[in-house]
């Protein structure tokens, strides 16, 4: 990166401000060709974490606007190089000059968190405090945005780099041991080295389990809509979202590939899924519809199984018959729907031909009497019972400052093998197994955690983790 300079828009269109980042080795520099400060101190003299008020020239007389200058010098700037934001006003003409200018002067245009990954690869944060910086960006709920700032912080941070002191105290003895194997000497105890790994262990495990609820909080505790063609999934998807997302049709088989979109009630994030209509065709595109409907159900937390009264007993049935052993350990809703045209008689036998049905096919269903009512989607009757069944069947804890919760599926899978190659140094201390095999699973335990925080990583996660980021960050 030595001599590199970058140069990105910083702000999202729509504002009155807009803000231009430039960091490198010649950010002043090449700022100080635009920029002519008010007063006689040129920017190059200013101190750091100045702002200084000026005018833009890019043609090198013409006024291009008035701006503000931020000037922070390394090494105590955000990406820990000599950094230069431009507060100019929110014109395209304006901003486009800017980055041309800054750009014909032999800046670069950034990479998506191009600005992010230097201030991992110049120490000023870990890897996992980092992806906490995109995390904080697209928080959408109080609860996402609480756990973005407990990891950006620090708290995640801390309790890893107490996890990895403790393996290295271990690795430690182990390693004293084996450069003394000749002399026979014990360096600990391995009454106390199998206390010292349960208590890594419970603390990962904590960890590791916890990825559930940061994950939904992340990213929506997501909720299957699922039933029959026509029965009304796509209009209550569009009541729920108060928006025509999904096309709402008389014809069967109108929603063919699964349709998504996210609302908060009471500060919890549900992420919903229209499904294609379940029933037998001979249509392809419908059958693979069909099947994706089966796969989501299976990654849904909660499923909403809505029900069209006027359907045959027999259909009511057969949909039961596939549709509930995929819905074992989920909480579920059943909806009858259209009760804003459909006799309450009517309505009274379809909800108990669905009762039936859970006796006879829903084994392990998480189900409760009063979570079975009838709805208009049309209407909007009785939305209110569903978000209050939403909110219960989410059950999510609160969350508080300072809670460290994993909501990143590569933290996740790096603490499973952590957790895995504990338990292997537990069952090797105690069946007696030698030292240099129970240092093996602790040294893997040991790279593991470090993959997290970035100690141990390579090109290919650096660029997958940073491509998701936005330009400006």
């Amino acid at each position: 990166m030595k001599g590199d300079t970058i140069c990105a828009l910083a702000t999202a269109q729509g504002g009155a401000i807009n803000v231009i980042r430039v960091s490198g080795e010649r950010a002043v520099e090449l700022v100080s060709g635009i920029f002519v400060p008010k007063g006689n101190v040129p920017l190059e003299q200013r101190k750091s974490h100045t702002v200084i008020f000026g005018d833009l020239c890019t043609d090198g007389s013409e006024i291009l606007d008035e701006v503000l200058v931020t000037v922070m010098r390394a090494p105590h700037s955000y990406t820990g190089e000599d950094s230069v934001e431009i507060s100019c006003h929110a014109s395209a003409y304006i901003t486009q000059q800017v980055m041309l200018s800054l750009l014909d002067m032999g800046a670069r245009q950034a990479d998506p968190g191009e600005f992010t990954m230097r201030a991992f690869l110049n120490g000023k944060m870990d890897l996992s405090r980092a992806e906490a910086v995109a995390d904080l960006v697209a928080s959408t709920s109080r609860a996402s945005h609480r756990l973005a700032m407990n990891q950006l912080k620090g708290g995640f941070s801390h309790e890893l780099g107490n996890l990895r002191n403790k393996l290295l105290k271990l690795t430690t003895l182990m390693e004293l041991e084996l450069d003394f194997g000749e002399e026979d000497v014990t360096f600990a105890d391995r009454g106390e080295l199998l206390q010292l790994c349960d208590e890594v262990e419970t603390v990962m495990s904590r960890l590791a389990g916890s990825f559930s609820v940061g994950n939904a909080v992340k990213n929506g505790v997501p909720v299957a809509i699922v039933g029959e063609t026509n029965a009304g999934k796509s209009t209550l998807l569009n009541a729920l979202l108060h928006e025509d997302r999904a096309i709402v049709s008389d014809i069967c088989g109108t929603t063919r590939d699964t349709i998504e979109g996210t609302m908060t009630l009471s500060g919890v994030a549900f992420r919903f899924i229209d499904t294609a209509g379940l029933r037998e065709t001979h249509d392809v595109v419908e059958r693979m519809g069909i099947e994706r409907t089966l796969e989501q159900l299976k990654k849904s937390s909660i499923a909403l199984w809505i029900i069209d009264p006027a359907a045959e007993a027999k259909q009511i049935e057969e949909l039961a018959r596939k549709l509930l052993p995929v819905c074992e350990g989920k909480k579920l809703a059943i909806l009858v729907n259209k009760c804003d045209v459909i006799d309450p008689i009517t309505l009274s036998k379809a909800m108990e031909w669905a009762k039936l049905m859970l006796g006879k096919y829903g084994n392990g269903i998480e189900w409760e009497q009063r979570d079975m009512w009838a709805i208009s989607a049309r209407q909007g009757t009785n939305m209110d019972k569903l978000e209050e069944f939403l909110v219960r069947s989410a059950a999510m804890p609160s969350i508080a400052a300072g809670d460290v919760v994993v909501t990143n599926v590569r933290h996740y899978e790096a603490l499973v093998r952590a957790l895995e190659n504990i338990r292997e140094v537990k069952h090797g201390l105690a069946g007696g197994l030698p030292g240099d095999l129970v240092s093996e699973h602790l040294r893997a335990a040991i790279g593991n955690l470090s993959e997290i925080v970035g100690e141990v990583t390579n090109d290919e996660i650096l660029g997958n983790i940073f491509a998701n980021f936005c330009i400006g960050k």
